[in-house]
């Protein structure tokens, strides 16, 4: 039954008797007073499961106790004793917020029953709790699904300093997910209503990148036929992601650094400044240690935009998470997929040099190939069979066998190869290739 702490309160002393030896023969600790005021004191001293109340008493009576002990916490379980002539009263109890009602006279047998009905619903009343908190703390990092416990400090320290102003530098390889990471944390800030507007630092030609992020107004230089807002403009009041931004050359790290001391700019061609309320999120691939010493990277504007600094770690890294990978990336489009064991080993095997964008592309193709919604090792990539144990390539080989031998058989049972094709359900121009690979 466990350690339960339950409060027991009823001015009759043979009742207080009876229920606390009942509730410690179950293994219930208990706590038990004849007065109400006694019993709420203790109650806001101590954390309790659940309880039982006398409904009448003096001063205070059972739904006077049951008003206080609600206020202590709203989930509070009380149980009220009540005599039969009062059961009216113990029902609209209940509709004031008590679990159940057991009425006097009763037996240890049936205060057994019910103190073990109230506990077990106690113990479900905490496993919901519990669910709900590991839906929100799912719903809080988004669409990131990880069991690692790095990435789960990670995201727990992106989640603390999310609704602050400090500019956050992600470091991670290509493919771990650096955009994804900068978008929970401005969905749990406090911008979450303002735009997410990504930037890609490596993508913008130098001569356009200032029109690109400040905007231009018309007439401002050839081709400029109107007025046009940018980038930095549209992110007002919510978050700009500044994608590999150690690719910017060190003229425009000057430009961008003069904005964000202050966040204000002109567009191109005007001569008054706009001043704008955002928070900037940077994202690297590099490294920046290499960057700094070579001069690419400008102390100055490097210190601005690493108030905190997150590195994601590699899939070759986090390996624990790939089952959960693959089940949420399978799980997309509400689709039931069969994965034979196989397969998972061999995708534990490889080190994703891709990392998770690699390992989405795979199961999205894997998702293609198996109509049948059983997934197969002969499915993989020959990358990921060739990285993983000689197993695989015995299964491929056992497999080209098999099918060798079944086409053998077909072509002897047919009078033609267009009669064999369409039993084997391929084309007779495929049929012909496999017949040509495997000498038959």
């Amino acid at each position: 039954m466990g350690k339960a702490r339950v409060l027991v309160i009823d001015d009759e002393v043979n009742i207080l008797k009876m229920i606390e030896f009942s509730l410690q023969s179950q293994g219930f600790e208990t706590d038990v007073f004849s007065s109400g005021p006694e019993g709420i004191k203790c109650a806001r001293e101590k954390e309790f499961d659940f309880a039982f109340v006398d409904l009448k008493m003096q001063p205070m009576n059972g739904l006077e106790v049951l008003s206080e002990l609600r206020k202590i916490s709203p989930d509070y379980l009380v149980v009220l004793i009540t005599a039969f002539s009062s059961i009216e009263t113990a029902v609209e109890a209940i509709k004031l917020g008590a679990y159940d009602y057991i009425t006097k006279p009763f037996n240890h047998l049936e205060f057994s029953h019910i103190a073990d009905r109230v506990y077990k619903y106690h113990l479900l009343q905490k496993e919901v709790k519990g669910l709900k908190s590991q839906i929100n703390e799912s719903d809080t990092a988004g669409e990131i699904s990880t069991r690692n416990y790095e990435m789960r400090e990670l995201i727990r320290t992106a989640i603390e300093v999310a609704d602050s102003d400090l500019p956050i530098l992600i470091e991670g390889e290509s493919g771990t997910g650096k955009e994804l990471f900068a978008r929970m944390i401005h969905k749990n800030s406090s911008r979450k209503e303002g735009l997410f507007v990504p930037i890609n630092c490596a993508a913008i030609p130098e001569n356009l990148f200032e029109s690109e992020l400040f905007g231009h107004c018309k007439g401002a230089f050839t081709g400029a036929l109107k007025d046009r807002t940018g980038r930095i403009e549209l992110a007002d009041n919510g978050t700009v992601f500044l994608d590999e931004v150690a690719e910017l050359p060190k003229a425009m790290q000057v430009k961008l650094l003069r904005f964000l001391q202050n966040m204000e700019f002109e567009r191109v061609g005007e001569s008054f400044s706009r001043k704008v309320n955002i928070r900037i999120i940077s994202a690297t691939n590099s490294d920046i240690n290499r960057d700094l010493a070579s001069g690419n990277l400008r102390d100055d504007f490097f210190y601005r935009i690493s108030g905190v600094r997150i590195k994601l770690p590699p899939l070759r890294d986090r390996k624990n998470d790939i089952p959960v990978l693959l089940d949420h990336f399978l799980t997309e489009g509400g689709r039931d997929y069969t994965v034979n064991p196989e397969v998972l080993k061999a995708l534990m095997d490889y080190d994703w040099p891709g990392n998770i964008r690699e390992f989405e592309n795979v199961v999205k193709r894997l998702k293609v190939v198996a109509k049948d919604g059983v997934i197969m090792p002969q499915y993989l990539p020959t990358d990921i069979l060739r990285k993983s144990s000689k197993q695989f390539l015995n299964i491929m080989s056992s497999i080209e066998e098999l099918e060798k031998k079944h086409i053998a058989e077909i072509l002897c049972l047919t009078s033609s190869p267009k009669e064999a094709s369409k039993i084997l359900g391929i084309s007779e121009t495929t049929l012909w290739r496999k017949r040509k690979k495997y000498n038959i």
